[in-house]
């Protein structure tokens, strides 16, 4: 039986391997789910940098959280990554999963970045 984490890293693996196979141009918005935060950030793959960030643990988000973990939480970070990525002119980009489900906190993120302005 393989490990956790590697089934884990197998997943993301083929998930970034599919992507890229059709990004054409397009920035690439990453998530990361800990079991306390979530992450997301919008990667330039082309010129190898991160063009805008966003997080649970940012100062604009600390007073309006209850909690960090959970779909409401996920929601906001999908709200202010949108944001920031429409001042910095990103319209379009693929949404890359990692080797997380569509589902939860994942797709709450998704949705609520698709809901302001970003198309995936």
């Amino acid at each position: 039986m393989h490990h956790e984490t590697e089934l884990f890293k197998r997943r993301q693996r083929r998930t970034r391997y599919k992507l890229a196979k059709v990004t054409t141009g397009r920035a690439r918005l990453s998530v990361f789910r800990s079991k306390q935060h979530i992450y997301a950030q919008v990667i330039d793959d082309e010129g190898h940098r991160t063009v805008v960030a966003a997080s649970t643990l940012d100062k604009e988000l600390k007073g309006k959280l209850t909690a960090t973990s959970n779909v409401a939480a996920a929601e906001e970070v999908g709200k202010l990554v949108a944001q920031r990525a429409a001042k910095a002119g990103i319209k379009n980009v693929v949404f890359d999963r990692g080797g997380y489900l569509y589902h939860g906190r994942v797709k709450a993120l998704a949705d609520a970045a698709r809901g302001n302005g970003l198309s995936f």
